[in-house]
This record gives C-alpha cells, structure tokens and sequence, in this order.
C-alpha cells in the first residue's frame, strides 16, 4: 500500500462536478492498494495516519497528530499511485490490485479512522475524481506499507 500524505488547510474532492468529500483543515490521503496487500498494510497505515505528527503545535514544530489538531482526513483511492515506470514511456499497472480487492481494504481503513476518533471524508472508488487542496506547508509525505 503506497499513501501520498499532505497537510492542508481545506480540500474537497468532486465527481461530474458534485463535491462528495470536502474538509477544513487536516490530510488529503492518496491511497493506492498494490497486489498482495491486505489487513496487515491496512492496520499499519492506519495507525501511521492516526499518529503521524506534523501538524503544528503553539511553537510552530511539527508535534501534533490529526486528532490533537482538531484536523480531517479526506481519502482519495488513486490507483495509479502503484504503477511502473521503469520501462518504456506508458506506465504499468500491473501491481495495482485489482478493484475487488482494493475497495474493501480503503473502506477498512476509512473505518479504523474513523474508530480512532478521526473525521473522515472520501472520494467515490472507480470514479473520475477532482481533488481541489490548498497544501499547508507545503508538507507532503510518501508512506510505503
């Protein structure tokens, strides 16, 4: 599993021009789910998600996790996130696990979130999506489970 993680100061994800997902301040979490991952990838981004410092505290340092800043996720399937580019000029999307797979898994994720006490909102999985965010930092990380 492969999440592009960025602070932001609001983002919103539309689809055909309709906002499904939109929050104030907190994470746009850009997931992509790779073959072979499972509840093990799942457990271990969540709770990296939940405990990830770097949200600002009163001295401007990076000391506070998305539920002590008060702070939202708003999470994006991007299946692309698992694809080659090593050969040729077309990327490859052979380790991007297939549909059937990979929703049950963000939906788990979105769960543990949410269970963790975390605001979370999504994108639609399997649709052309729009995602509008003004990144606070800019402060941008690329976690690999």
């Amino acid at each position: 599993m492969r999440l592009v993680v960025q602070r932001v100061a609001d983002a919103e994800v539309s689809v055909d021009g309709r906002t499904v997902g939109k929050i104030g301040p907190g994470m746009v979490v850009l997931a992509g789910v790779e073959v072979g991952d499972g509840q093990d990838q799942v457990e271990a981004a969540a709770a990296k998600l939940v405990g990830l410092r770097f949200f600002d505290d009163e001295q401007a340092r990076m000391n506070l996790d998305v539920r002590q800043s008060g702070g939202a996720v708003l999470l994006v399937s991007q299946f692309t996130l698992a694809a080659s580019t090593r050969k040729g000029r077309r990327p490859s999307f052979d380790r991007a696990a297939s549909p059937e797979v990979a929703e049950p898994l963000l939906e788990t994720l979105r769960l543990r979130l949410e269970a963790a006490g975390v605001q979370v909102e999504c994108g639609r999985f399997g649709e052309r999506m729009r995602v509008d965010l003004v990144n606070d930092g800019p402060v941008t990380f690329v976690l690999d489970f």
